[in-house]
């Protein structure tokens, strides 16, 4: 089956937004042509992604992954290394009192971002998808540094669901169902609304059949702990290091 182009994407987020192509295309600064010209399956210009990305209140980064479209270099996480010690941080996070962790969040949010002195890390074989929403989704994953395994980490620690890396790869390459039960746990860790990505997503599952029954979950720690990730992913592997000892948590 061929996976539906952004247009298409777009225009299911348009109609759950209840979006029209004149008030979209003036509040991104953008030629209503063009947007009409993507809307009918034209391939979206970069520029054209960049505007439209805070008119509809999404990280620029994110509708890249959406339009199958690699991040540019400013927008990728700054240290690939530094990936493995988001889930470390995610654990003390989600644990905390709300206060602070929002004051936790506050001081990584003041940090400045390093040079960085590294290319930014290559899909490796495994994670070269092909075209579809599980692709998307494991590439907005991708964009906060977290590959399979610290992909699973974050969804058990901040939305409770267990799952293995394998499973997450399986959402990439189409294997595992998309399910609105699934896409509710995915939005948690990304920060996107839940409604946006199954307007995106298309026609879903009503239950979770691979997972079976799961108890219903609380995601109060969600909101904080979703920006905190997006705001690792431009630290040094040090940076993390140090915010982790400052914070008295096992960071390593």
């Amino acid at each position: 089956m061929t996976s539906p182009g952004f247009g298409v994407r777009l225009g299911r987020l348009m109609d759950h937004r209840e979006l029209d192509v004149g008030p979209l295309s003036r509040q991104a600064e953008a030629e209503e042509s063009e947007l009409w010209a993507v809307l009918r399956g034209a391939a979206p210009d970069p520029v054209l992604l960049r505007k439209l990305a805070p008119a509809l209140g999404w990280r620029t980064a994110d509708l890249f992954a959406v339009a199958g479209i690699p991040v540019p270099e400013e927008l990728a996480p700054l240290d690939a290394t530094a990936g493995r010690l988001v889930p470390q941080l995610v654990r003390h996070a989600v644990a905390l009192p709300q206060e602070r962790r929002g004051a936790l969040l506050r001081h990584v949010r003041s940090l400045p971002q390093e040079n960085r002195t590294m290319p930014v890390r290559a899909p490796r074989p495994h994670e070269q998808y092909r075209p579809g929403f599980g692709a998307a989704l494991l590439h907005m994953l991708a964009n906060r540094n977290l590959d399979w395994t610290g992909s699973a980490r974050v969804l058990c620690l901040v939305s409770g669901l267990y799952v293995s890396a394998a499973t997450i790869g399986g959402v990439g390459h189409g294997r595992v169902e998309l399910t609105r039960d699934l896409l509710a746990d995915f939005a948690v860790v990304l920060g996107i609304p839940v409604g946006d990505l199954t307007a995106l997503a298309g026609p879903v599952g009503e239950t979770d059949v691979l997972l079976g029954e799961r108890l219903r979950r609380q995601h109060s720690a969600g909101p904080d702990v979703a920006e905190l990730i997006v705001e690792l992913a431009r630290l040094s592997c040090e940076q993390i290091r140090q915010i982790g000892v400052e914070a008295g948590a096992e960071v390593r």
